[in-house]
């Protein structure tokens, strides 16, 4: 049994990798902005990225730091500095503080290119910090995650229910359950020699990822439909698409500029020098199958 240490434990990504953590018998230590209910084997630890007094806390004695927490969607691209750089600079001092030398970061794909968005600049900074932080690092860069609880793509499923899903411009994408993603970090956080000071991009194990017809399609018939219209839309609309999202929904637009940098970049696919070692660990969830259960459940919570 291990004490981990997670950020970002109230997020999607982050209750998943608490739910496994729990589930295999560790003790989790987690960070929260808020006040949350208490739970056997959990520790909250209020605060939050630039708490650190929080941080410090969070690190004591914990024999691994999962860091999760981090921005991923805002109207002001300034704030992706604070909490995706300065944030992690803030959790690697607190886990070399406390002497805590396991950490695994949760980057994104987008940091391989890191011109087209200030997300991805901010997370590709931050793969600099942890690379040279002297801990015993594993970065993880995951594609597209989705799941039960999940919002970001929400809104597909909704309009495929519909029978229309709109696209950016022609690429193809990786996806990964949270589910598996979740395992993935809970192995990672143990001390398997072979993913120390690695870079990993895991996927649901579809070589080659989803073009996004494909994808389109796929959650078509998780809700029920044969097909569904799929138009590649070109970057002024969506560019013009974000200028509406940010009138109607104000600073929770879901479609910024900023996402639009990179939706359009047209190969978002895990590649197969980043993979995960079979040894270390596998996907267990097919696209077909979680994208369908991922459906099911939006259904039975009313969400679609």
């Amino acid at each position: 049994m291990s004490v981990l240490a997670i950020t970002g434990a109230t997020g999607f990504v982050g209750s998943a990798v608490m739910e496994a953590a729990l589930a295999a018998g560790h003790q989790v230590r987690a960070l929260a902005r808020r006040a949350q209910p208490e739970r056997a084997g959990v520790e909250w630890v209020p605060g939050d990225l630039a708490d650190r007094a929080a941080l410090a806390a969070l690190a004591q004695g914990a024999d691994a730091v999962i860091h999760v927490a981090g921005l991923t969607n805002t109207p002001d691209p300034a704030e992706f500095e604070t909490a995706n750089v300065t944030g992690t600079a803030n959790v690697i001092a607190a886990a070399k503080e406390a002497g805590t030398r396991r950490m695994v970061f949760v980057s994104s794909l987008a940091s391989r290119m890191p011109a087209l968005s200030a997300y991805g600049a901010s997370k590709a900074r931050a793969e600099t910090l942890v690379e040279a932080s002297g801990s015993d690092w594993t970065i993880v860069r995951p594609p597209a995650v989705y799941g039960p609880r999940d919002r970001e793509i929400l809104d597909l499923f909704r309009a495929a229910k519909w029978g229309v899903v709109p696209l950016p411009p022609g690429g193809a994408t990786s996806i990964i359950h949270a589910d598996d993603l979740a395992d993935l970090l809970l192995v990672l956080s143990g001390n398997a020699a072979p993913s120390r000071k690695q870079i990993y991009e895991p996927d649901d194990g579809r070589e080659g990822g989803w073009s996004h017809k494909e994808l389109a399609q796929a959650i078509g018939h998780a809700v029920g439909k044969r097909s569904v219209f799929a138009p590649h839309l070109p970057r002024v609309v969506l560019e013009s698409a974000a200028a509406a999202d940010r009138l109607l929904r104000g600073d929770r637009a879901k479609l910024t500029p900023d996402r639009v940098g990179y939706m359009c970049h047209p190969n978002w696919v895990a590649r197969f020098d980043r993979a995960v070692p079979p040894g270390i660990w596998q996907p267990r969830i097919a696209g077909e199958e979680g994208l369908k259960a991922t459906a099911q459940w939006y259904a039975r919570e009313g969400w679609l």
